[in-house]
């Protein structure tokens, strides 16, 4: 019946994004949130609730409080700088030029 769809084209745009996020935390909803608004595939790694259990995150951002967002080589700590970030670099905006 032809070719199957894709349903990551459909879904979403590819990106390095990696997000180190918990299910539980509000401030990484909202990142989460901005991500599907902008149509966005990532990564999520789930981390442990207990700080001193977050080794991964340290080892990317140099501390332990979430949301981690790393894009390439542009690593973020905190959500009000998280959302803006993918505003202005994969918002509406900015799909033209891609």
């Amino acid at each position: 019946m032809g070719n199957p769809v894709d349903e990551r084209t459909i879904m979403g745009r590819p990106t390095p994004i990696v997000l180190y996020q918990a299910e539980w935390c509000p401030y990484c909803a909202r990142v989460r949130s901005k991500m599907t608004d902008l149509l966005l595939d990532y990564q999520t790694v789930n981390v442990p609730r207990s700080h001193a259990e977050r080794d991964v995150v340290r080892e990317v951002s140099g501390q332990t409080s979430i949301p981690v967002m790393v894009d390439g080589e542009t690593v973020l700590t905190d959500d009000d700088d998280i959302v803006p970030y993918l505003e202005q670099k994969y918002g509406k905006a900015n799909v033209a030029g891609r």
